[in-house]
């Protein structure tokens, strides 16, 4: 009897528990784990202003893009055309060209010559007779050379490019490239529009 209660407490003595060794190594892998994402936090954390950044630049390409476009699609001529500068004269709802903008609803848009420069990252607006109220029209630009016309130089003169005559053009093109905000590189943004004046014809 004795003897079989020896051997059951030997063989009790020996089980459950975690030896000092398995629980450093637990801790240590807890550790590990714990840093890792950690380190993931800090820098999704630390990135997500530059991607908000980013993205609100695109945004804002997008909005300045459609103002410009709706300003060639309400074009009657195009004065100056190069692939960094456009004059154009367009209907705009002012008092005047260059002066406050229209409060009547009802008042009709008048014609005002409108000339865009772009340089370095942004393009400037102005109307004539208003120099001093130069605005920036296009911001985060990469590429100075925003416009294309048609009909252009080009073996095919559909295709959008330098400008056969300021004043035979009919399309004008905008290319915009911006940061892309999902990664590394550029976002290219393609518009683009006929002048009001345009009269096409099917074949």
């Amino acid at each position: 009897m004795i003897r079989a209660l020896r051997r059951r407490l030997r063989a009790q003595s020996g089980e459950g528990g975690m030896t000092l060794i398995e629980v450093l190594v637990a801790m240590t892998m807890s550790v590990v784990i714990v840093a890792g994402a950690t380190a993931m936090l800090i820098s999704a954390v630390r990135d997500q202003p530059a991607l908000s950044r980013k993205a609100q630049n695109v945004t804002t390409a997008r909005w300045q893009l459609e103002r410009i476009v709706r300003e060639i699609r309400n074009g009657v001529r195009v004065e100056v055309a190069g692939p960094s500068e456009l004059s154009i004269i367009t209907q705009v709802r002012r008092v005047a060209c260059g002066g406050e903008a229209s409060t009547d609803p009802a008042a009709p848009a008048i014609k005002c010559e409108v000339t865009y420069r772009c340089a370095e990252s942004s393009c400037t607006r102005t109307e004539a007779g208003a120099p001093e109220a130069t605005t920036v029209a296009l911001s985060g630009v990469r590429n100075p050379a925003v416009f294309c016309f048609v009909p252009s130089t080009a073996a095919d003169p559909s295709e959008c490019g330098t400008a056969e005559e300021a004043g035979k053009t009919n399309y004008v093109g905008v290319r915009l490239e911006v940061p892309n905000p999902d990664g590394p590189g550029l976002l290219t943004i393609n518009d683009g529009a006929n002048l009001r004046t345009t009269t096409l014809t099917t074949g």
